[in-house]
Protein backbone atom coordinates (compact mmCIF):
# COMPACT_ATOMS: atom_id res chain seq x y z
CA UNK A 1 0.00 0.00 0.00
CA UNK A 2 1.06 3.61 -0.77
CA UNK A 3 2.44 5.11 2.51
CA UNK A 4 0.90 8.82 3.22
CA UNK A 5 4.86 10.18 3.20
CA UNK A 6 4.41 8.90 -0.94
CA UNK A 7 1.12 10.92 -1.01
CA UNK A 8 2.52 14.00 0.02
CA UNK A 9 5.82 13.89 -2.14
CA UNK A 10 3.47 12.94 -5.21
CA UNK A 11 1.14 15.99 -4.54
CA UNK A 12 3.86 18.13 -3.93
CA UNK A 13 5.27 16.88 -7.43
CA UNK A 14 2.23 17.89 -9.24
CA UNK A 15 2.05 21.37 -7.78
CA UNK A 16 5.69 22.18 -8.74
CA UNK A 17 5.05 21.13 -12.55
CA UNK A 18 4.57 24.41 -14.63
CA UNK A 19 1.09 24.71 -15.74
CA UNK A 20 -0.34 22.47 -13.82
CA UNK A 21 -1.97 25.18 -11.11
CA UNK A 22 -2.41 29.26 -12.48
CA UNK A 23 -1.96 31.75 -9.81
CA UNK A 24 -5.01 33.24 -11.70
CA UNK A 25 -7.38 30.48 -10.83
CA UNK A 26 -10.84 30.88 -11.39
CA UNK A 27 -13.13 28.61 -9.40
CA UNK A 28 -15.87 26.53 -9.98
CA UNK A 29 -19.57 26.78 -8.03
CA UNK A 30 -19.23 26.23 -4.67
CA UNK A 31 -20.52 22.87 -3.83
CA UNK A 32 -18.81 21.32 -6.73
CA UNK A 33 -18.74 17.37 -6.92
CA UNK A 34 -14.93 16.42 -7.65
CA UNK A 35 -14.25 13.01 -7.94
CA UNK A 36 -13.26 9.34 -9.40
CA UNK A 37 -15.40 6.61 -9.89
CA UNK A 38 -15.24 2.73 -10.22
CA UNK A 39 -17.64 -0.53 -10.14
CA UNK A 40 -18.21 -3.33 -8.56
CA UNK A 41 -17.08 -6.09 -10.66
CA UNK A 42 -14.30 -4.33 -11.75
CA UNK A 43 -12.64 -3.63 -8.66
CA UNK A 44 -14.00 -5.96 -5.95
CA UNK A 45 -12.68 -9.06 -6.96
CA UNK A 46 -14.24 -13.13 -7.03
CA UNK A 47 -18.01 -11.90 -7.96
CA UNK A 48 -19.21 -15.29 -8.14
CA UNK A 49 -23.00 -15.05 -8.20
CA UNK A 50 -22.97 -12.14 -11.47
CA UNK A 51 -22.87 -13.10 -14.87
CA UNK A 52 -19.79 -11.35 -15.68
CA UNK A 53 -17.75 -14.18 -13.97
CA UNK A 54 -19.87 -16.87 -15.59
CA UNK A 55 -19.18 -15.54 -19.02
CA UNK A 56 -15.58 -15.18 -18.31
CA UNK A 57 -15.20 -18.55 -17.22
CA UNK A 58 -16.67 -20.17 -20.85
CA UNK A 59 -14.53 -22.64 -22.43
CA UNK A 60 -15.01 -20.34 -25.72
CA UNK A 61 -14.99 -17.10 -23.41
CA UNK A 62 -14.88 -13.49 -25.06
CA UNK A 63 -13.01 -12.15 -22.40
CA UNK A 64 -9.26 -11.83 -22.50
CA UNK A 65 -8.77 -12.71 -19.08
CA UNK A 66 -11.28 -13.54 -16.23
CA UNK A 67 -11.66 -10.49 -13.34
CA UNK A 68 -10.25 -12.80 -10.59
CA UNK A 69 -9.04 -10.91 -7.72
CA UNK A 70 -9.06 -7.75 -9.70
CA UNK A 71 -8.02 -5.11 -7.29
CA UNK A 72 -9.69 -6.61 -4.26
CA UNK A 73 -11.26 -3.48 -3.73
CA UNK A 74 -13.70 -5.62 -1.83
CA UNK A 75 -11.51 -6.09 1.21
CA UNK A 76 -8.91 -2.71 0.70
CA UNK A 77 -12.27 0.08 0.31
CA UNK A 78 -10.80 1.55 3.86
CA UNK A 79 -7.58 2.09 2.11
CA UNK A 80 -9.25 3.15 -1.50
CA UNK A 81 -11.68 6.06 -0.01
CA UNK A 82 -9.37 7.26 2.32
CA UNK A 83 -7.07 7.85 -0.24
CA UNK A 84 -9.37 9.52 -2.52
CA UNK A 85 -9.80 11.72 -0.08
CA UNK A 86 -6.01 12.40 0.97
CA UNK A 87 -5.88 13.04 -2.94
CA UNK A 88 -8.09 16.42 -2.38
CA UNK A 89 -11.51 14.69 -3.80
CA UNK A 90 -14.71 15.09 -2.26
CA UNK A 91 -16.71 12.81 -4.23
CA UNK A 92 -16.41 8.24 -4.66
CA UNK A 93 -18.88 7.09 -7.70
CA UNK A 94 -19.28 3.30 -6.85
CA UNK A 95 -21.37 0.83 -7.35
CA UNK A 96 -23.73 -1.89 -5.12
CA UNK A 97 -23.30 -5.36 -6.86
CA UNK A 98 -26.75 -6.79 -7.22
CA UNK A 99 -25.44 -9.83 -7.55
CA UNK A 100 -23.72 -10.26 -3.71
CA UNK A 101 -26.86 -8.82 -2.21
CA UNK A 102 -29.29 -10.77 -4.24
CA UNK A 103 -27.59 -13.72 -4.90
CA UNK A 104 -30.88 -16.03 -5.26
CA UNK A 105 -34.14 -14.11 -6.77
CA UNK A 106 -35.84 -13.08 -3.19
CA UNK A 107 -32.64 -13.89 -0.74
CA UNK A 108 -31.22 -10.52 0.02
CA UNK A 109 -27.85 -11.11 2.12
CA UNK A 110 -27.68 -8.80 5.25
CA UNK A 111 -23.90 -9.63 5.45
CA UNK A 112 -23.18 -7.86 2.20
CA UNK A 113 -25.86 -4.90 2.91
CA UNK A 114 -23.75 -4.38 5.76
CA UNK A 115 -20.65 -4.44 3.85
CA UNK A 116 -22.02 -1.72 1.71
CA UNK A 117 -23.15 0.18 5.10
CA UNK A 118 -19.39 -0.06 5.92
CA UNK A 119 -18.22 1.31 2.55
CA UNK A 120 -20.68 4.12 2.45
CA UNK A 121 -19.25 4.73 6.36
CA UNK A 122 -15.84 4.79 5.32
CA UNK A 123 -16.62 7.47 2.44
CA UNK A 124 -17.94 9.71 5.35
CA UNK A 125 -15.32 8.79 7.65
CA UNK A 126 -13.10 10.37 4.43
CA UNK A 127 -15.24 13.51 3.91
CA UNK A 128 -16.33 11.84 0.85
CA UNK A 129 -19.98 12.23 -0.62
CA UNK A 130 -21.09 8.43 -2.32
CA UNK A 131 -22.63 8.40 -4.79
CA UNK A 132 -24.42 4.89 -5.70
CA UNK A 133 -25.26 3.37 -8.90
CA UNK A 134 -27.65 0.45 -8.45
CA UNK A 135 -26.31 -1.59 -11.46
CA UNK A 136 -23.24 -1.25 -13.36
CA UNK A 137 -23.91 -3.23 -16.00
CA UNK A 138 -23.67 -6.65 -13.85
CA UNK A 139 -26.87 -8.73 -13.03
CA UNK A 140 -26.90 -12.06 -10.73
CA UNK A 141 -26.35 -15.23 -12.69
CA UNK A 142 -30.26 -16.18 -11.77
CA UNK A 143 -31.13 -13.22 -13.80
CA UNK A 144 -29.30 -13.26 -16.47
CA UNK A 145 -30.52 -16.92 -16.53
CA UNK A 146 -34.34 -15.90 -17.04
CA UNK A 147 -33.35 -13.80 -19.74
CA UNK A 148 -31.66 -10.52 -18.44
CA UNK A 149 -33.32 -7.24 -19.56
CA UNK A 150 -34.73 -8.99 -22.51
CA UNK A 151 -37.75 -9.82 -20.31
CA UNK A 152 -40.93 -7.49 -19.89
CA UNK A 153 -40.80 -8.65 -15.72
CA UNK A 154 -37.15 -7.67 -15.65
CA UNK A 155 -37.64 -4.22 -14.42
CA UNK A 156 -40.02 -5.43 -11.44
CA UNK A 157 -36.90 -7.13 -10.28
CA UNK A 158 -34.72 -4.32 -10.44
CA UNK A 159 -37.07 -2.22 -8.47
CA UNK A 160 -37.46 -4.69 -5.93
CA UNK A 161 -34.01 -4.60 -5.26
CA UNK A 162 -33.65 -0.94 -5.46
CA UNK A 163 -35.89 -0.60 -2.96
CA UNK A 164 -34.69 -3.23 -0.89
CA UNK A 165 -30.83 -1.60 -1.00
CA UNK A 166 -32.16 1.95 -0.06
CA UNK A 167 -34.27 0.45 3.06
CA UNK A 168 -30.85 -0.61 4.76
CA UNK A 169 -28.42 1.97 2.76
CA UNK A 170 -30.61 5.06 2.04
CA UNK A 171 -30.21 6.95 4.80
CA UNK A 172 -25.84 7.10 4.01
CA UNK A 173 -26.47 7.81 0.27
CA UNK A 174 -25.37 11.50 -1.48
CA UNK A 175 -26.50 10.75 -4.68
CA UNK A 176 -27.98 7.75 -6.60
CA UNK A 177 -28.26 6.81 -10.26
CA UNK A 178 -29.92 3.68 -11.18
CA UNK A 179 -28.34 2.46 -14.53
CA UNK A 180 -24.75 2.74 -15.58
CA UNK A 181 -24.68 3.59 -19.45
CA UNK A 182 -28.20 1.59 -20.37
CA UNK A 183 -28.25 2.98 -23.86
CA UNK A 184 -24.78 0.97 -24.56
CA UNK A 185 -26.40 -1.90 -26.47
CA UNK A 186 -28.16 0.66 -29.06
CA UNK A 187 -24.84 2.40 -29.08
CA UNK A 188 -22.65 -0.37 -30.22
CA UNK A 189 -24.96 -0.82 -33.08
CA UNK A 190 -23.39 1.89 -34.51
CA UNK A 191 -19.84 1.31 -34.24
CA UNK A 192 -18.20 -0.11 -37.64
CA UNK A 193 -16.09 -2.57 -37.33
CA UNK A 194 -13.90 -3.27 -40.31
CA UNK A 195 -15.63 -6.13 -42.18
CA UNK A 196 -18.92 -3.99 -42.92
CA UNK A 197 -20.33 -5.54 -39.56
CA UNK A 198 -21.18 -3.30 -36.75
CA UNK A 199 -20.27 -3.97 -33.04
CA UNK A 200 -23.67 -4.66 -31.99
CA UNK A 201 -24.02 -7.62 -34.60
CA UNK A 202 -21.06 -8.52 -33.19
CA UNK A 203 -22.12 -9.49 -30.29
CA UNK A 204 -25.25 -10.11 -31.03
CA UNK A 205 -23.92 -13.24 -32.91
CA UNK A 206 -21.75 -14.53 -30.30
CA UNK A 207 -25.19 -14.43 -27.64
CA UNK A 208 -26.68 -18.41 -29.31
CA UNK A 209 -23.09 -19.74 -29.07
CA UNK A 210 -22.78 -18.50 -25.11
CA UNK A 211 -26.39 -19.95 -24.49
CA UNK A 212 -25.70 -23.48 -26.26
CA UNK A 213 -21.87 -23.62 -24.02
CA UNK A 214 -24.43 -22.61 -20.93
CA UNK A 215 -27.30 -24.98 -22.15
CA UNK A 216 -29.44 -21.98 -21.68
CA UNK A 217 -32.00 -20.90 -24.10
CA UNK A 218 -33.09 -17.81 -22.30
CA UNK A 219 -29.49 -16.68 -21.05
CA UNK A 220 -28.79 -12.88 -21.76
CA UNK A 221 -26.50 -10.66 -20.19
CA UNK A 222 -26.28 -6.82 -20.36
CA UNK A 223 -24.12 -6.61 -23.15
CA UNK A 224 -24.48 -10.15 -24.66
CA UNK A 225 -28.16 -9.53 -25.69
CA UNK A 226 -30.61 -8.36 -28.01
CA UNK A 227 -30.52 -4.54 -28.34
CA UNK A 228 -34.13 -4.08 -29.74
CA UNK A 229 -35.58 -5.97 -26.57
CA UNK A 230 -33.44 -4.93 -23.57
CA UNK A 231 -33.38 -0.78 -24.39
CA UNK A 232 -37.66 -0.68 -23.72
CA UNK A 233 -37.45 -2.70 -20.51
CA UNK A 234 -34.03 -0.55 -18.96
CA UNK A 235 -35.90 2.57 -19.77
CA UNK A 236 -38.53 1.22 -17.56
CA UNK A 237 -36.23 -0.29 -15.47
CA UNK A 238 -34.55 3.06 -14.78
CA UNK A 239 -38.20 4.93 -14.00
CA UNK A 240 -39.88 2.03 -11.32
CA UNK A 241 -35.81 2.10 -9.85
CA UNK A 242 -35.94 5.58 -9.12
CA UNK A 243 -39.71 5.36 -7.78
CA UNK A 244 -38.69 2.29 -5.64
CA UNK A 245 -35.26 4.62 -4.17
CA UNK A 246 -37.69 7.63 -3.82
CA UNK A 247 -40.33 5.59 -2.20
CA UNK A 248 -38.26 4.76 0.72
CA UNK A 249 -35.77 8.29 0.82
CA UNK A 250 -37.14 10.67 -0.79
CA UNK A 251 -34.40 13.13 -0.04
CA UNK A 252 -31.69 11.57 -2.32
CA UNK A 253 -31.28 13.06 -5.56
CA UNK A 254 -31.35 10.26 -8.40
CA UNK A 255 -30.63 10.37 -12.23
CA UNK A 256 -29.21 8.09 -14.94
CA UNK A 257 -25.84 7.94 -16.49
CA UNK A 258 -25.69 7.76 -20.02
CA UNK A 259 -23.03 6.67 -22.16
CA UNK A 260 -22.51 9.90 -24.76
CA UNK A 261 -20.19 10.12 -28.16
CA UNK A 262 -19.83 13.85 -29.22
CA UNK A 263 -21.51 12.55 -32.63
CA UNK A 264 -20.55 15.07 -35.14
CA UNK A 265 -21.68 14.95 -38.85
CA UNK A 266 -19.27 13.33 -41.91
CA UNK A 267 -21.10 15.14 -44.60
CA UNK A 268 -24.62 16.67 -45.51
CA UNK A 269 -26.37 13.40 -45.07
CA UNK A 270 -25.39 12.21 -41.67
CA UNK A 271 -27.93 9.91 -39.44
CA UNK A 272 -26.60 12.03 -36.53
CA UNK A 273 -29.78 12.46 -35.41
CA UNK A 274 -31.10 9.38 -36.29
CA UNK A 275 -28.50 8.36 -34.45
CA UNK A 276 -29.20 10.51 -31.09
CA UNK A 277 -32.96 9.66 -31.20
CA UNK A 278 -32.51 5.83 -30.87
CA UNK A 279 -29.65 6.06 -28.37
CA UNK A 280 -29.78 9.05 -26.41
CA UNK A 281 -33.85 10.25 -27.27
CA UNK A 282 -35.60 8.00 -24.55
CA UNK A 283 -33.56 7.96 -21.10
CA UNK A 284 -33.21 12.00 -22.29
CA UNK A 285 -36.86 12.83 -22.25
CA UNK A 286 -37.06 10.77 -19.28
CA UNK A 287 -34.26 12.50 -16.84
CA UNK A 288 -36.61 15.67 -17.38
CA UNK A 289 -38.32 14.28 -14.54
CA UNK A 290 -34.92 13.20 -12.56
CA UNK A 291 -32.55 15.12 -10.06
CA UNK A 292 -30.15 15.11 -11.90
CA UNK A 293 -28.66 13.57 -15.68
CA UNK A 294 -25.16 11.89 -15.74
CA UNK A 295 -23.51 12.29 -18.80
CA UNK A 296 -20.37 9.77 -19.38
CA UNK A 297 -17.92 10.66 -22.70
CA UNK A 298 -14.64 9.73 -23.80
CA UNK A 299 -14.77 10.82 -27.53
CA UNK A 300 -16.27 12.02 -30.25
CA UNK A 301 -17.79 9.80 -33.25
CA UNK A 302 -18.13 11.21 -36.73
CA UNK A 303 -21.37 9.78 -38.27
CA UNK A 304 -22.18 8.66 -41.87
CA UNK A 305 -24.33 5.99 -42.48
CA UNK A 306 -22.79 4.54 -39.26
CA UNK A 307 -19.73 5.81 -36.98
CA UNK A 308 -16.52 6.36 -39.12
CA UNK A 309 -13.22 5.11 -37.93
CA UNK A 310 -11.11 7.42 -36.27
CA UNK A 311 -9.76 10.26 -38.64
CA UNK A 312 -6.20 8.92 -40.10
CA UNK A 313 -3.33 10.14 -38.14
CA UNK A 314 -5.55 11.16 -35.03
CA UNK A 315 -3.92 10.32 -31.48
CA UNK A 316 -5.33 7.02 -29.84
CA UNK A 317 -5.87 5.60 -26.64
CA UNK A 318 -5.27 1.92 -25.91
CA UNK A 319 -9.30 0.89 -26.53
CA UNK A 320 -8.51 2.29 -29.84
CA UNK A 321 -10.73 5.64 -29.34
CA UNK A 322 -9.77 8.88 -30.70
CA UNK A 323 -7.84 11.26 -28.45
CA UNK A 324 -10.77 14.44 -28.42
CA UNK A 325 -11.09 15.54 -24.61
CA UNK A 326 -12.77 18.48 -26.32
CA UNK A 327 -15.76 15.78 -26.36
CA UNK A 328 -17.01 16.56 -23.31
CA UNK A 329 -17.85 19.62 -23.24
CA UNK A 330 -20.33 19.24 -26.42
CA UNK A 331 -22.27 16.64 -25.08
CA UNK A 332 -22.38 18.52 -21.77
CA UNK A 333 -24.47 21.39 -23.53
CA UNK A 334 -26.29 18.92 -25.93
CA UNK A 335 -27.51 16.94 -22.55
CA UNK A 336 -28.46 20.41 -20.69
CA UNK A 337 -30.32 21.41 -23.61
CA UNK A 338 -32.26 18.12 -23.96
CA UNK A 339 -32.91 17.70 -20.54
CA UNK A 340 -33.15 20.73 -18.73
CA UNK A 341 -31.80 19.19 -15.14
CA UNK A 342 -28.57 19.38 -13.82
CA UNK A 343 -25.44 17.92 -15.13
CA UNK A 344 -22.82 15.61 -13.41
CA UNK A 345 -20.15 13.90 -15.43
CA UNK A 346 -19.96 10.57 -13.75
CA UNK A 347 -17.40 9.77 -16.39
CA UNK A 348 -14.74 11.01 -18.26
CA UNK A 349 -11.21 9.97 -19.05
CA UNK A 350 -8.88 7.89 -21.44
CA UNK A 351 -7.05 4.48 -21.60
CA UNK A 352 -3.28 5.34 -21.51
CA UNK A 353 -0.02 3.87 -20.29
CA UNK A 354 1.65 7.47 -20.57
CA UNK A 355 0.05 9.45 -17.64
CA UNK A 356 1.14 12.83 -19.14
CA UNK A 357 -1.58 12.49 -21.74
CA UNK A 358 -3.60 11.80 -19.16
CA UNK A 359 -2.93 15.17 -17.60
CA UNK A 360 -3.14 16.81 -20.91
CA UNK A 361 -6.65 15.24 -21.63
CA UNK A 362 -8.08 16.28 -17.97
CA UNK A 363 -6.63 19.40 -18.44
CA UNK A 364 -8.73 20.01 -21.88
CA UNK A 365 -11.52 18.61 -20.59
CA UNK A 366 -12.15 20.81 -17.05
CA UNK A 367 -11.21 23.45 -19.69
CA UNK A 368 -14.57 22.61 -21.73
CA UNK A 369 -16.78 22.04 -18.51
CA UNK A 370 -15.10 25.19 -17.45
CA UNK A 371 -16.58 27.04 -20.49
CA UNK A 372 -20.08 25.32 -19.89
CA UNK A 373 -20.31 26.84 -16.71
CA UNK A 374 -18.92 30.59 -18.59
CA UNK A 375 -22.53 30.20 -19.85
CA UNK A 376 -24.71 29.29 -17.06
CA UNK A 377 -25.08 25.64 -17.95
CA UNK A 378 -25.82 23.94 -14.52
CA UNK A 379 -22.68 21.42 -14.44
CA UNK A 380 -22.68 20.29 -11.02
CA UNK A 381 -19.80 18.06 -10.67
CA UNK A 382 -16.87 15.87 -12.47
CA UNK A 383 -16.07 12.35 -11.76
CA UNK A 384 -13.01 10.80 -13.71
CA UNK A 385 -13.09 7.18 -14.73
CA UNK A 386 -11.14 5.75 -12.94
CA UNK A 387 -9.79 6.14 -9.87
CA UNK A 388 -7.49 3.47 -10.41
CA UNK A 389 -6.47 0.63 -13.23
CA UNK A 390 -9.06 -2.21 -13.35
CA UNK A 391 -10.50 -5.10 -14.96
CA UNK A 392 -11.73 -3.55 -18.39
CA UNK A 393 -14.51 -6.00 -19.23
CA UNK A 394 -13.52 -8.07 -22.15
CA UNK A 395 -10.09 -6.16 -22.58
CA UNK A 396 -8.78 -7.50 -19.06
CA UNK A 397 -6.54 -5.65 -17.17
CA UNK A 398 -4.98 -4.32 -20.26
CA UNK A 399 -6.22 -0.65 -20.68
CA UNK A 400 -5.23 1.73 -18.04
CA UNK A 401 -7.94 4.17 -17.26
CA UNK A 402 -6.92 4.98 -13.60
CA UNK A 403 -5.81 7.94 -11.25
CA UNK A 404 -4.16 4.91 -9.58
CA UNK A 405 -1.28 1.99 -10.45
CA UNK A 406 -2.50 -1.36 -9.20
CA UNK A 407 -0.09 -3.96 -9.07
CA UNK A 408 -2.23 -6.90 -9.55
CA UNK A 409 0.83 -9.22 -7.88
CA UNK A 410 0.70 -7.34 -4.29
CA UNK A 411 -2.35 -5.34 -4.66
CA UNK A 412 -0.30 -2.09 -3.66
CA UNK A 413 -1.26 0.85 -5.27
CA UNK A 414 0.48 4.04 -6.68
CA UNK A 415 -0.48 7.24 -7.22
CA UNK A 416 -0.08 8.52 -10.86
CA UNK A 417 1.16 12.14 -11.66
CA UNK A 418 -2.41 12.73 -12.80
CA UNK A 419 -4.29 11.50 -9.54
CA UNK A 420 -2.06 14.48 -7.57
CA UNK A 421 -3.25 16.89 -10.60
CA UNK A 422 -6.47 16.50 -10.49
CA UNK A 423 -6.57 16.38 -6.82
CA UNK A 424 -5.06 19.82 -6.34
CA UNK A 425 -7.59 21.09 -8.89
CA UNK A 426 -10.43 19.59 -6.39
CA UNK A 427 -8.87 20.47 -3.36
CA UNK A 428 -8.70 24.30 -4.70
CA UNK A 429 -12.32 23.95 -6.58
CA UNK A 430 -10.76 26.01 -9.00
CA UNK A 431 -8.63 25.74 -12.57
Amino acid sequence: MITRRDLLSSVATAAAVPGILSAAAKPFPKGFLWGAATAGHQVEGNNLNSDCWLLEHLPESAFAEPSGDACDHYHLYPHDIRLLGELGFNTYRFSLEWSRIEPEEGFFSRAELEHYRRVLAACHEAGVTPMVTYSHFTVPRWFALKGGWEKTDAPGRFAKFCERATRSLGDMIGYATTLNEPDVAALLGWMSLPNGQTIGQMIGSRLPVIRKQLGAPDFSSFVFADGRLTLPNLLRAHMQGKEAIKAVRSGIPVGVSLAMSDDQPASSGSRVEEKRAAVYGPFLEAARKDDFFGVQTYTRAIVAEKDLPPPKDSELTQTGWEFYPEALEHTIRYAAQKTGVPIMVTENGIATEDDERRVEYIRRALAGVGRCLDDHVDVRGYIHWSLMDNFEWNSGFKPKFGLIAVDLNTQKRSVKPSAAFLGNIARRNAL
